[in-house]
């Protein structure tokens, strides 16, 4: 290890909108090593104040003024619909940005901020939390380490909550299923898909409540042919929080519970004995009917780390703009996250005979 790498340069950071999840963000830059919180921006300065003093920063009313106060990076955690009026100026300026989830509230904007990012050579992550949850990282590390990885065929997400009035400037896909729908792409290496069908609802405001998507790839044949689906289902009308990810592939089975922060894997090379003994019995017309399944595989719990998503997430940033290497989510993740969503969305309509299909192209 270099004396660089285990003393690195400070880096000078802020907090734009300090609200429920900004000031999460102030915290923990305010908390890390080899970091200098420069300071806070909220509409409201009073709040900007408040969180200036219990972090012993700068309080200011605008980005200009963090700008101009010299920072190296900062996080982005306005409302949705000011997200490219926040970073533009940080952009145009070259200054890091982690942007949290959604990259903007429509696919335009998305890539208005994508484009400003490159064009000003500008390290840009958008905050999908989710990638940095304890349990994605243990079924990460554990397909890391399997010689035959599961190659997702079908998946089922299921996102669930009561109504916490919260985020009702828009709908229950970019509120919630965008955190799934990042994921789901992630494990199909970034590909949005081919084909999107969805049903849903509004109840309460004038954005849809619930939602069910229903989204098809085509895969290559050099990667094996046929199709992977993926069926999400999101809802803000629910009596209690469910949060589960099922991912069936042709090497396994993987199961994880965000909220209970569990999950558990079963390989198909670990239990090809007993399924060929079973196969076996079956064609010669034994009765198995008392066999009890669940002890006949075998279920290998994943092993989760008690890391604050947050944190990981923060330092995923921070070390993508030390080495100038791309983030773990970059703009190209966040504006196909965007895209799909929008996708969602106008498949809604299309389903509720709000809108007419869009011309084969």
């Amino acid at each position: 290890m270099t004396s660089s790498e285990s003393n690195p340069a400070k880096l000078r950071c802020g907090a734009v909108g300090v609200g429920r999840m900004g000031q999460h963000h102030a915290r923990v830059y305010a908390e890390m090593e080899h970091i200098e919180l420069v300071g806070v921006v909220d509409a409201n300065l009073e709040r900007a104040q408040e969180i200036a003093r219990k972090h012993g920063c700068q309080a200011f009313a605008t980005e200009q003024e963090l700008l101009d106060a010299g920072v190296d990076a900062v996080s982005i955690a306005v409302p949705t619909t000011y997200h490219l009026k926040s970073a533009e100026p940080f952009l145009k300026s070259g200054v890091a940005c982690l942007i949290e989830k959604p990259l903007a509230g429509d696919g335009d904007e998305a890539e208005q901020i994508k484009h400003l990012a490159e064009e000003h050579n500008a390290c840009l992550m958008v905050g999908h939390i989710e990638r940095f949850n304890p349990i994605m990282r243990a079924m990460q590390n554990a397909a890391a380490t399997n010689s035959e990885p599961i190659t997702p065929r079908f998946i089922e997400v299921h996102r669930v909550s009561p109504m916490t009035f919260r985020s009702m400037d828009v709908g229950v896909v970019m509120d919630m299923m965008i955190h799934d729908l990042d994921v789901v792409l992630m494990l199909m290496g970034g590909r949005e898909p081919d084909e999107i069908q969805a049903s849903g609802v509004a109840v309460v405001g004038e954005c849809e409540d619930l939602c069910n998507a229903r989204l098809v790839w085509n895969i290559p044949e050099q990667d094996g042919g046929g199709q992977c689906v993926a069926n999400i289902t999101a809802s803000r009308l629910a009596m209690k929080t469910e949060r589960l990810t099922r991912i069936t592939g042709e090497g396994g089975y993987i199961k994880i519970d965000y909220a209970a922060k569990t999950g558990m894997m079963i390989r198909k090379t670990a239990n090809e004995l007993q399924m060929r003994e079973v196969r076996e019995q079956l064609m010669n017309g034994q009765d198995l009917s008392d066999l009890d399944w669940t002890e006949l595989i075998n279920i290998e719990p994943l092993t989760i780390d008690d890391g604050e998503p947050i944190v990981k997430e923060i330092e995923a940033f921070l070390d993508a703009v030390r080495t100038g290497e791309q983030p773990a989510i970059d703009a190209e993740a966040g504006f196909a996250n965007v895209r799909t969503a929008e996708r969602i969305v106008e498949a809604i309509n299309v389903s509720l005979g709000t809108r007419a299909p869009a011309a084969l192209s």
